[in-house]
Formats: C-alpha cells, sequence, structure tokens
C-alpha cells in the first residue's frame, strides 16, 4: 500500500523544494529514489541523519529507497556550500569509508531482498571508473552546456567576486557526474527521484535535465531544509567535533546529552524532524511541555528516540543511567555497571589525581584519600570538617572518617570518584 511521502514529510517540516508532479507520481505507483551519501569518513554523523530518515519514511511509505555512496565523487569534493576546494582521498581511506557507511546504512532501512520494496546500496565508482574521459566528454558532456553549469548557485558562489580561490575543474565536473548517477540509475534502477539537502538543488537538477536531454525521460526532485539551530550555532556540532553515529567516536551517552541539552524551540522542530512519532502525539507532547518545561519532556523524548533508532534501547537506558549520576540519583552499584568510556565521558573535565595501586593493598584512609595523597581537599582539618557535616561520599555512598579505601570499591578496576556536596567532583585513577 502506497502512503503519501510528500505529505508526510510537509507536515514535519521537510521540504524545501520539489519539482512539479513529483507528489503525484508517487502517490500512483511503488517508485524508486535516491540519496547520496559523502564517504569523507568511515561513519556518519548527525548531519546525515536527515537523509537517512527521509529515506526511513522513504521505504515506509512503499517505496524502494537506494543509497548511494560516492566512490566517485568522494574523489572530487562537491563545492555546494563550500568555500573552498577539500583534500582528496586516497583509495584505501575511500574504501575505509563506504564500508563503514555500508555497515551504518544496514542498520536504518531493510535490505532484505525478498521485501518487495527492499532497499538497495550502490556505489557510483562501479559504473564511473569503467569511463574514459572521452567518452565521458562525448556521451554525457556534450547534453549540458556550459552556461547551464554556471548558471547554478554552487558554481556562481565560489566564482563570484568574494569568492578566494574559485573552482578547480576537478570541481566544476562534480554536478556533470552527480548527473550521470541520476541518469544512470533511471536506466538501470528504474529510480526517478533524487532527494537531498536544499543546498543540492543544482546538481539534482542537473541530474532530471540529463534524463530529459539524453534519456527522454521524467525525473524528479524533493530537497529538506539544511537543518539549524535557534541561536546560530552549526547543527551537530560541539566543542569536541562532530556528533557521530558510530559509538567508538561519540559515545551514546554523549550522543544522548547532545539531544537532551537542546533549547525548547530546536526540540519542538527536531522532534518532527528525528523521529517517527505520529503528528497527534507530537502536538499533545508540544502542549504539555509548555504546561512544565522544566520537565522538559520533548528533550527528554527526542533524545530517548533517537538514541534507541541509531544505538538500541539498551544503550539508550545506560545513557540515561549515566545521565542520571549527575544529579544524585544514582547508586554505587549503577556506577559500576557504567563501562569505562562511558564513565569517563561522564566525568570529563573533572578535577584528578593518580596514585599507585599498591596503596590500595594496605587500605587508604579517608582523611589521606580526601587531602593528603590527592589534594581534594586543601588540608586534613578541612577533611575532618566536611566528614564531621557529612557531606563527604566515595562512589556515590557518604563515608565517615573510618573509611578505608580498598580495591574492591574501584570503579572499572581503577577509579575511585570522590564527592563533597551535590557538585564537587574528583576522580582518583589508580594506575
Amino acid at each position: 500500500m502506497i502512503k503519501n511521502f510528500v505529505a508526510e514529510l510537509q507536515w514535519r517540516g521537510m521540504i524545501h523544494d520539489i519539482m512539479p508532479d513529483t507528489e503525484k507520481v508517487l502517490n500512483e505507483k511503488s517508485t524508486a529514489g535516491y540519496i547520496g551519501f559523502d564517504p569523507t569518513a568511515d561513519s556518519l554523523h548527525i548531519g546525515s541523519l536527515v537523509q537517512i530518515v527521509i529515506l526511513m519514511h522513504f521505504q515506509r511509505a512503499g517505496h524502494q529507497p537506494i543509497a548511494l555512496v560516492g566512490g566517485a565523487t568522494g574523489m572530487i569534493g562537491d563545492p555546494s556550500g563550500k568555500s573552498q576546494e577539500r583534500n582528496l582521498l586516497d583509495n584505501a581511506t575511500l574504501d575505509k569509508n563506504i564500508n563503514g557507511i555500508k555497515n551504518q546504512l544496514s542498520r536504518f532501512l531493510d535490505f532484505d531482498q525478498s521485501s518487495p520494496n527492499a532497499a538497495k546500496l550502490v556505489n557510483n565508482f562501479d559504473w564511473m571508473s569503467k569511463f574514459s574521459l572521452i567518452e565521458f566528454v562525448r556521451d554525457v558532456g556534450k547534453h549540458l552546456s556550459v552556461n547551464y553549469m554556471m548558471a547554478k548557485d554552487s558554481v556562481k558562489k565560489r566564482l563570484g567576486s568574494d569568492a578566494k580561490e574559485g573552482m578547480s575543474f576537478t570541481e566544476f565536473s562534480y554536478q556533470l557526474i552527480q548527473g550521470y548517477d541520476f541518469l544512470h540509475l533511471y536506466q538501470h534502477h528504474n529510480c526517478l527521484l533524487q532527494m537531498g539537502g536544499s543546498d543540492q538543488w543544482g546538481n539534482i537538477t542537473t541530474g532530471t535535465e540529463l534524463v530529459r536531454r539524453k534519456a527522454g525521460g521524467k525525473a524528479y526532485a524533493i530537497t529538506c531544509p539544511l537543518i539549524t539551530k535557534a541561536d546560530g550555532t552549526k547543527f551537530g556540532k560541539t566543542e569536541g567535533g562532530n556528533v557521530w553515529l558510530d559509538k567508538t567516536k561519540t559515545s551514546p551517552y554523549k550522543f544522548y546529552q547532545y539531544w537532551l541539552n537542546t533549547s525548547d524551540e530546536d526540540a519542538e522542530r527536531y522532534i518532527k524532524i528525528f523521529t517517527f512519532l505520529e503528528e497527534e502525539e507530537i502536538l499533545s507532547l508540544v502542549i504539555s511541555h509548555k504546561e512544565m518545561p522544566h520537565q522538559r519532556q520533548l528533550q527528554r523524548t527526542l533524545a530517548d528516540q533517537v538514541t534507541r533508532m541509531v544505538h538500541s534501547e539498551e544503550e539508550r537506558k545506560l545513557a540515561v543511567q549515566a545521565s542520571e549520576i549527575l544529579f544524585g540519583k544514582a547508586t554505587s552499584a549503577a556506577l559500576k555497571d557504567l563501562d569505562e568510556a562511558t564513565f569517563l565521558d561522564v566525568f570529563e573535565g573533572v578535577p584528578q589525581a593518580n596514585l599507585d595501586k599498591v596503596m590500595l593493598e594496605k587500605g587508604i584512609s579517608a582523611i589521606d584519600l580526601l587531602a593528603t595523597s590527592t589534594g581534594f581537599l586543601t588540608s586534613n582539618g578541612e577533611a575532618r570538617r566536611a566528614l564531621k557535616e557529612n557531606s563527604i561520599a566515595v562512589n556515590k555512598e557518604k563515608i565517615n572518617d573510618t573509611y578505608q579505601a580498598k580495591v574492591s570499591d574501584l570503579i572499572c578496576d581503577r577509579y575511585l570518584l570522590l564527592q563533597r556536596g551535590k557538585k564537587n567532583y574528583f576522580l582518583v585513577v589508580f594506575n
């Protein structure tokens, strides 16, 4: 059964440009459509998540999604939205990146060939590498004029008076190659639609024009808005860089935190874009959130939904558990359940001291642990006063002056977490 894919994207605010008759064609029959993914790294990041979600909606609507990994175009570099030419990738790096992206996409799309609209993965290097320069110039290049290509915004911006470095022929040829990708998929995979970000409109319409001129056919295009943040900072970036989909690059805890820390304004937009919740449910959540904004229901639901989709329910639960540790709700047992990477993420930036593990064999007294050996507190006297006030915890459990630190107390066999009051943390690392 075909569902209205365009209407679904529209209420979610995910359509920027759409070619005439696209909705009509998609509502008539199951259709193949594609999105290209740039293999600049061996993992996609949350900037790519918009395109992944669009392909998921496309498949759920009864259509066949095609994910194109740009093995050929990745060697060139897309000038769209760029102010300068990027570094080109060597074959070994490109192969590693392509394999990483393929593995990730298989988590989101159904590639089971027994399904009537099973997803496909293609690599444009497979057909572009077979072209000689003469063949490409003769068979593809002659169908599009330089005037047509120069009129594209992505080209004009790089050739205008404000441009710093101009544009190389390598980059200028990018839209012709991407256009040929669409033609190839149209001819060999019955693909009628290309989708992408709004900065790709010029490249995508080059493809529809090539289909018209060379194959005499009709192809269609949809672009979505580029995701922004209300405060003007870049979406998908943190102080540490990109927010990756690979948990070895961005831990599920940090991933969860990124969504949890979104503003109210952004969360109201993002929950439509990055989750599959229905419209009524989202409207209800928005109303409930506005009545009790301090509970951050929108952010919590958004973080839950996206972390579960990208990682797993188990990883989501661990991320929630880790998030609660800083707010005093965790136990010593909960701390010890964390893996080392997540534990270090939670307490990133906390002051620390390094001690020899041998010291634990005899036991370290509370005073020594708090002051003499670590410098967490400024003096033995301050340590005694803090213990008397009952304001000291080790691994989230209150201690008194009779406490002796032992090997069995260690988290991940290496760490002791000291705490004074609610927010004053200190990490002791035993080597």
